[in-house]
């Protein structure tokens, strides 16, 4: 959701069913593979409009509803694009960035309320959002990590579940990327 009107008509049905969440996982992603001279504005604010306006939103609709768990979550999707300054991603990789300086932010100011907030930066797993991208541009993605594969889902699960454990209370502010990116 990129309309901050759609968010919160959300979360107003939301809070008719509930009192409280203890989680808000902002998982929402558009990628724009083109080099910065090819990339219109209107395709790098569209991409920046999802990927961290989304979790803008999405996030501060969802606070108050946080605020009353006793161990309230908050995960960001990001991308191993981010560390690796991906050449032909320049709208992709400054939405992202954005979101984990956001995400890095938001956990200091939340940690007031016991809201940890958290990052995930998956290499590419095969979903809709890699099928146009060239197999030359995948296979050097992944001969950049240092376990050369595509994630699976269960990789991403079990992050976010590490995440959201009650024990995992003491965590926030940070940044897992999958596949042992190397710079």
């Amino acid at each position: 959701m990129t309309d901050e009107t759609q968010v919160k008509k959300f979360s107003s049905e939301v809070r008719k069913n509930t009192d409280c969440i203890d989680a808000v996982i902002n998982n929402a992603g558009r990628a724009s593979m083109n080099h910065f001279l090819l990339t219109p504005g209107e395709t790098a604010d569209k991409v920046m409009k999802l990927n961290y306006m989304g979790a803008y939103y999405c996030s501060r609709a969802f606070i108050n509803l946080l605020k009353k768990s006793d161990h309230a979550r908050i995960v960001n999707f990001s991308t191993v694009a981010v560390p690796l300054s991906l050449e032909g991603e320049i709208a992709y990789v400054a939405s992202k960035a954005a979101l984990e300086a956001f995400s890095k932010v938001l956990a200091k100011e939340l940690a007031q309320f016991k809201i940890t907030v958290n990052c995930i930066g998956p290499t590419p797993v095969k979903t809709d959002l890699i099928v146009k991208v060239p197999q030359d541009k995948l296979d050097g993605l992944l001969s950049m990590q240092a376990i050369k594969r595509f994630g699976e889902f269960i990789d991403v699960t079990n992050v976010i579940d590490f995440y959201l454990k009650p024990e995992s209370d003491f965590i926030t502010g940070q940044i897992i990327y999958l596949g042992g990116v190397i710079k």
